[in-house]
């Protein structure tokens, strides 16, 4: 069976997607490639169609884990954010000895950050005090 090339393919621009979405191949990719991969093969030494049956379950597999790795990371986001919520109104001090009480907490890629009542802010991590 010869080797289909990924360029090979549509060349209408699509939207620009996540990093992560990028990097995944969806469902109707997939078949795509099933199906060319059917129309290319040599028709005097056909593919078994149970190797097409495995191909499938694997992909069908592998799609499941994208999916279950999506909700995990919603669902960890939510807890981030749920926690966060908890800080405003309480005291919280760094290692370095700055604190204050937190108005505000953001969330940046580090983890979270609280905003407190003078505008100064501390990255919650480890060594921060919260009383």
């Amino acid at each position: 069976m010869d080797p289909v090339s990924a360029t090979q393919g549509s060349t209408t621009s699509a939207p620009k997607k996540t990093a992560a979405a990028q990097n995944t191949v969806d469902y109707d990719m997939f078949l795509k490639l099933l199906v060319t991969q059917m129309k290319n093969q040599d028709p005097t030494n056909p593919a078994d169609s149970m190797d097409y049956v495995a191909q499938l379950a694997n992909f069908s597999n592998v799609e499941q884990g994208v999916q279950m790795n999506a909700k995990l990371d919603q669902m960890l986001a939510m807890s981030s954010l749920s926690e966060a919520g908890s800080l405003i109104g309480r005291t919280i001090t760094n290692s370095e000895g700055v604190g204050g009480t937190v108005s505000q907490v953001r969330i940046d890629a580090s983890g979270p950050v609280a905003i407190l009542a003078d505008g100064k802010e501390i990255a919650v991590s480890t060594g921060t005090v919260i009383s």
